[in-house]
């Protein structure tokens, strides 16, 4: 596998394939870092001035509004993996709840402006696009909005490496409209920048540990990511199923509180858990090491953790990626050998055109911007329409019960997408 291909989760990938470069800025490229594949060459038409367009998500299909807290988690179980002297594991979460409509206060954040500077900064993008527009893409999760009663089924999303975790807020407010609470995690270090409470930003110690090493030392890392993130993945759902013992604090924005309060909303016997890229493989090692995960998918992530020989104990899991990358006959070969592995119901679906980034907020923003990306051509507009509707879909036939033809084959409203079937 080339080292590149090691990087896949690296914003320098996404970002220069995504966002335009201003007028002022095209006659010179913006670097790769080191070892990173560069960047496809992107056109914006008509080419967008840094700071004058308002992003926006798109609106979300299911019935319910979406409320949204943030949560400080501290797993005192645990030292960090990357940075022992900092104590225990931290992690942020944005999470997501159904709510009442006409509820609730101001749109939540989409990042902070010094979260975009810094992922800005990590793809050798400063002064190409202005951090504040990034950070303003509007949501729309309120802040304080009352929660539908009852216990819903709980889906915990992780993002690639050195995303924020952000960059995953189309699908968690679509799964949320639909009836699900939703765990968005950012994993201390892992990330270009993300914002803990104190005014305290981290940036990515594991993504310099990576870079840094030989491509068989590189591989362990990465297989380490999938690993720990699991396990936080784990703490995540004793937390909020009110089995931990962790800390919970607000964040200082006012938009914190006690994870705990939210045990009364999850159903623990309908658990999913999904990422995108090493997020993707996090999810499978998630599942293989706890078994109230009830479904998974892995959106375009290498397996550098294996799915072990003796499979998931026959839980469904759903492979959803790149034609390019993550065909049966793509250099990416771990799909093939732990599609084998995988011993329950099981889907292994490739959309055309897309690229690493598909599956994500990105392009979805970067089409907003005028922007097209000649390796993947798949509209940004579509792009997020695939990833809602078959992670939609999968969810709610695995979690809630519902008949999802969609996912028996292909169909005349989705020619992009390809049935594996190796």
């Amino acid at each position: 596998m080339k080292r590149s291909q090691l990087r896949r989760g690296a914003a320098a990938l996404f970002l220069a394939a995504a966002l335009p470069l201003p007028l002022a800025a095209t006659a010179v490229a913006a670097p790769a870092p080191p070892a990173v594949a560069a960047a496809p060459a992107v056109a914006a038409t008509p080419a967008v001035a840094a700071t004058a367009t308002r992003l926006t998500l798109p609106a979300p299909t299911g019935p319910y509004a979406v409320g949204r807290d943030t949560l400080h988690l501290t797993d005192p179980r645990r030292r960090d993996p990357w940075v022992p002297a900092a104590g225990a594991r931290e992690l942020m979460v944005s999470l997501y709840y159904p709510a009442h409509r006409g509820t609730g206060g101001a749109r939540a954040p989409y990042m902070t402006t010094e979260e975009a500077r810094l992922l800005l900064e990590g793809d050798r993008l400063t002064g190409v696009v202005a951090p504040e527009v990034l950070a303003g893409t509007r949501t729309h999760a309120r802040t304080g909005a009352l929660p539908i009663g009852g216990r819903h089924p709980l889906v915990v999303l992780s993002p690639g490496f050195t995303l924020n975790r952000a960059t995953l807020s189309l699908l968690a407010e679509e799964l949320t409209s639909r009836g699900y609470v939703v765990a968005l995690l950012d994993h201390a270090y892992e990330s270009f920048g993300t914002t803990f409470p104190g005014g305290r930003t981290l940036t990515c110690v594991a993504c310099r540990a990576v870079e840094s090493a030989p491509e068989s030392t590189a591989r362990k890392l990465m297989a380490k990511v999938a690993t720990g993130r699991a396990a936080d993945i784990r703490f995540v759902l004793d937390t909020l199923t009110g089995r931990g013992d962790g800390a919970s604090t607000d964040t200082g924005h006012g938009q914190g509180a006690p994870a705990r309060r939210y045990a009364g909303l999850v159903d623990p016997r309908r658990i999913g858990v999904a990422g995108h890229s090493i997020g993707g493989n996090s999810a499978a090692s998630a599942m293989a090491a706890d078994r109230r995960i009830r479904a998974g998918v892995n959106m375009d992530g290498t397996f550098f953790a294996p799915v072990p020989p003796g499979g998931l104990d026959g839980r469904p899991f759903l492979l959803l990626g790149s034609l390019d990358g993550h065909a049966p006959a793509a250099e990416d070969t771990t799909w093939l050998r732990d599609w084998r592995r995988l011993d329950g119901w099981k889907r292994w679906l490739t959309v055309r055109d897309a690229g690493h980034f598909t599956f994500i907020d990105i392009p979805v923003l970067g089409a907003q911007l005028g922007v097209t990306d000649p390796t993947a051509p798949l509209p940004g507009k579509r792009s997020g329409e695939i990833t809602r509707d078959y992670v939609g879909a999968f969810f709610d036939r695995h979690l809630r019960g519902l008949p999802e033809p969609v996912l028996e084959g292909p169909t005349p409203d989705n020619p992009e997408v390809l049935f594996q079937r190796p």
